[in-house]
């Protein structure tokens, strides 16, 4: 089975229709989109796809890249992948795709279903802690959905035990793609929106060349495992080639494919062939040093500038607007956040190239001037996995000499929000209990609650200031679209408050402890009382207005 020749990959297409294709018909008109049966796969697929792409049809400049924003023929995808067939075998006697070089015939074969990483683990079973996520559930699978298995774990690998690899980006990291606007648009514009010249991979310490499908610093399944039991054998960016994150392999595995049909436990699908086990071997690949992931955030940290980056993780509370900032405004000197580099290339040079290429009247299919940001990942405690997080949210494009004001604002308003959520839910703790302190239980979920009932208008506000700074400049007045923030703020932490205090049995309230901590709640938001420096400072930044007539507060707060 050839990765590349056969059809294995699900497509949708312009009618619904859910059928197996080969990538060679990732371009054409009428496919619209990826189905693979677990939303990781859905994700790994792209990055799959997107890698491939990045690998053996590489633009050579921007200008390049937006031209072949038009689909090309299957016979010009024929000729790229061409070189690279041998790279993707998934079985036979040579090097098989994502897999050990060394048949590991001294390892013992285990359940496949050890590739799936929410699948529950050795001291899982054996404590029989696995409430959730079921033994039992994935017996087999089809070649299929075992070869993307294969591909989700090495690309997300987390920790396994001694010797057991992370993965280059480390253990569960987020992932952050560019999608068109349109919902409809085709799947060769959702996946060539992520693909970069190759000079973006030339970096100090590696030095792009010709990728070939004999190159094991780009393909490590190719040759012998780099093994990691020895000191001093640690993977280091400058000993691989540049587009090696997008195949990194920490993991020794082998696929037991065996000529006996099945029906895949997870497409569901019958297959001639099937993979009920798999052989592991610790001490693969060690990647350590400054790895940076092409489409995955980092953050650094600016008072440690030796230190290298740390890739962005999933983490409780899910992804929302409080990370928009570090998912797509480089800030390496205050908050050390580092956008993905597919992020940063977009809003940086390919936004640009599409305005200048329209402007000068050329026959090119433009970018969709509201694109959106797809982010997902795993939200990982160690080696188990918590949750699958997954999302898209607006991008805002402005040009390059609006950025740092820009940022600056965001940051503002989203310390702002910080801030509110941290009170707000102070005291509605304060509403409920006589000892808020004292008490037990996550009360996370009133933050994630007021996040969410502010997002629209979080990004509302974004596209307000970006009006007002095209339209007026760095030096632009920010009292309206910073005062509608703060009103809708305002009228959502009072709702929230609302919502889960008064609308207890009346018997329950305590009603000196509610009014006492409404009291607070009001006090804080109108720049008053103790804590109320956040809320006076950002009316002092923007030139917001605190005190206005109850009238006309209930006005805004109705409108809102």
């Amino acid at each position: 089975m050839n990765l590349l020749a056969d059809a294995w990959l699900p497509f949708i297409t312009k009618s619904g229709e859910r059928c197996y294709l080969s990538p060679l018909k990732m371009a054409s008109a009428d496919v619209v989109d990826l189905a693979l049966p677990r939303a990781d796969f859905q994700g790994a697929a792209y990055q799959w796809l997107i890698g491939l792409l990045q690998t053996a049809l590489p633009p050579r400049h921007h200008v390049d890249w937006l031209e072949r924003l038009t689909p090309p023929d299957q016979k010009t995808l024929e000729e790229a992948f061409a070189p690279f067939l041998p790279a993707f075998e998934l079985d036979g006697d040579g090097p098989r795709f994502m897999q050990d070089l060394d048949p590991l015939d001294d390892a013992k074969s285990s359940p496949v279903a050890g590739l799936l990483i929410d699948a529950p683990g050795a001291n899982g079973i054996k404590n029989n802690t696995d409430f959730f996520v079921k033994r039992g559930g994935t017996e087999v699978m089809c070649p299929d959905c075992a070869a993307m298995a294969l591909f989700t774990m090495q690309i997300n690998a987390p920790s396994g035990g001694a010797g057991y690899r992370v993965g280059l980006r480390g253990g569960g990291p987020l992932t952050t793609l560019i999608l068109p606007e349109d919902g409809n648009a085709s799947l060769w514009q959702r996946l060539w929106l992520n693909v970069m010249p190759a000079s973006v991979f030339d970096r100090d310490g590696q030095s792009y060349t010709e990728p070939s499908a004999e190159e094991g610093t780009l393909f490590p399944w190719m040759v012998p495992t780099l093994e990691s039991k020895a000191k001093n054998t640690e993977v280091f960016p400058e000993h691989m080639h540049p587009l090696h994150p997008y195949w990194a392999m920490p993991r020794r595995f082998r696929l037991m494919i065996e000529d006996r049909p099945c029906r895949c436990d997870l497409c569901g699908r019958e297959a001639d062939r099937s993979v009920r086990g798999v052989k592991a071997k610790n001490y693969g690949a060690n990647y350590a040093g400054p790895w940076l992931h092409p489409l995955t955030p980092y953050r650094t940290d600016p008072k440690k500038p030796q230190e290298p980056p740390l890739s962005s993780k999933g983490q409780p509370g899910g992804i929302g607007y409080r990370n928009w900032p570090y998912l797509v405004l480089p800030d390496p000197a205050n908050t050390g956040a580092l956008p993905a580099t597919v992020v940063r290339d977009f809003l940086g040079a390919k936004y640009q190239i599409s305005k200048d290429e329209r402007a000068w009247g050329k026959n090119v299919e433009a970018l969709l001037t509201r694109p959106r940001l797809w982010v997902f990942g795993y939200d990982m405690d160690n080696m188990k996995a918590r949750c699958w997080y997954g999302t898209e949210m607006p991008l805002v494009i402005l040009p390059e000499a609006l950025q740092d004001v820009f940022r600056q604002v965001v940051q503002h308003f989203c310390e702002l929000t910080r801030q509110v959520v941290w009170f707000t839910r102070m005291q509605i703790k304060n509403a409920w209990f006589e000892r808020p302190g004292d008490t037990k239980g996550d009360t996370s979920y009133l933050e994630a609650q007021l996040y969410e009932n502010t997002e629209g208008a979080f990004f509302q506000a974004l596209e307000s200031i970006k009006a007002v700074l095209i339209e007026h400049g760095e030096t632009a007045d920010l009292s309206g679209p910073a005062d509608a923030w703060f009103r809708a703020l305002r009228a959502a932490s009072l709702a929230l408050f609302e919502d889960q205090v008064l609308t207890a049995a009346q018997e329950a309230l305590n009603w000196p402890r509610v009014v006492s901590a409404r009291g607070r709640l009001l006090a804080f938001l109108s720049g008053q009382g103790k804590g109320a420096k956040p809320i006076t400072k950002f009316a002092s930044e923007y030139d917001v207005p605190l005190t206005r007539s109850e009238r006309d507060t209930n006005k805004r707060e109705e409108a809102v």
